[in-house]
């Protein structure tokens, strides 16, 4: 009987969290907050997890603040230039802390780069860019950040499976006071959601934990098992410098298309030819590429400025943060911290 109610109330929640308009807070916190704890149990989470994850929450109004303020849709004037953002992004700082970790890894670099096919320096790359190598990941208590987000409404059903999956990992044996995180609910090291951390987190140590708060070990085999799964192919670089002949015809090669994903990262970058095809169009590559690889043009700061030439590889940046700023900014970090 226990589990056909967990199973009427979860129905009950579905069809609530799907029925509802998106951008209110349409009943109490308190009685949302009885549908996600009835998702949870439906879902097999324990009562002992549930009443430590749940007995105090409140509303935060700050994270709602926070998701309040996202930008909306862009507006069509243009973008920034990326040579400033780089210069932010890929400093002294970031590429020495990164140089030192990178060091630091000993035999444990070969070991992950032979079993996930993923250069160590892009994992480095990407934890210095979501927490600067662990110094800093986020103080929100998750609960109450993912059962605010939830009960706002803007993204119900993806905040309310996320709290879900967060009690799940809880349930795993984590304490409350280690899942904290973003207010938008990332955490750890590599800044996962919960139902990333439950279908890819990996335990790079072998010592039966998925620790990606304090194991470096942990940190990086998930990142790259993240990267796996995103399609990343093993011996290719994300991208080269490139150079581009002056008064090169963009029209000619520009992408016609039309991506229902960040349309406005895409349409940024031409369409894609092999190396081969780029150079008899005068597009020289800086760094060696077999000619049959396929790759898209991108100058970002105009003619002029420098390019590069990006393969499929960049895409799975992107994966990660759908932005041309953070995945350039990822690549050339890597860059230098392998150099």
């Amino acid at each position: 009987m226990r589990f056909r109610f967990s199973a009427i109330l979860l129905s009950i929640a579905a069809t609530f969290c799907s029925a509802v308009p998106a951008s209110a807070q349409d009943m109490p916190f308190d009685a949302y907050l009885q549908l996600l704890i009835a998702r949870a149990r439906a879902e097999g989470v324990s009562e002992q997890t549930i009443q430590r994850m749940t007995f105090d929450l409140t509303a935060n109004p700050r994270v709602i603040s926070l998701d309040q303020s996202q930008p909306g849709t862009p507006t069509r004037s243009g973008y920034p230039p990326l040579a400033p953002y780089i210069d932010r992004h890929v400093d002294s700082a970031r590429i020495s802390g990164g140089r030192r970790e990178y060091a630091a890894l000993g035999s444990l670099r070969n070991r992950i780069e032979q079993r996930y096919g993923v250069p160590a320096s892009i994992l480095v790359a990407i934890w210095g860019h979501e927490t600067n190598y662990g110094s800093y990941t986020g103080d929100f208590d998750l609960a109450r950040s993912l059962a605010t987000l939830a009960w706002e409404g803007r993204r119900r059903e993806l905040f309310a499976t996320e709290f879900v999956d967060l009690l799940k990992i809880a349930d795993l044996g984590v304490n409350r006071s280690t899942l904290k995180g973003s207010w938008a609910g990332a955490f750890g090291n590599p800044q996962f959601l919960p139902s990333i951390y439950l279908r890819l987190a990996q335990d790079g140590d072998g010592d039966g934990h998925r620790d990606i708060w304090n194991s470096r070990a942990d940190t990086l085999a998930s990142i790259a098992n993240y990267f796996r799964d995103a399609g990343w192919r093993a011996g290719q670089p994300w991208g080269v410098r490139a150079s581009v002949p002056a008064g090169f015809d963009w029209a000619s090669v520009a992408s016609k298309l039309n991506s229902p994903v960040c349309p406005r990262v895409h349409e940024r970058q031409s369409r894609w030819k092999t190396v081969a095809e780029w150079k008899r169009l005068g597009v020289q590559p800086q760094v060696y590429l077999p000619d049959s690889t396929m790759t898209a043009l991108f100058q970002p700061d105009g003619a002029g400025t420098p390019a590069w030439l990006l393969t499929s590889n960049y895409r799975v940046i992107l994966e990660y943060n759908c932005s041309n700023y953070y995945a350039m900014s990822v690549g050339l970090l890597a860059d230098e911290i392998a150099r």
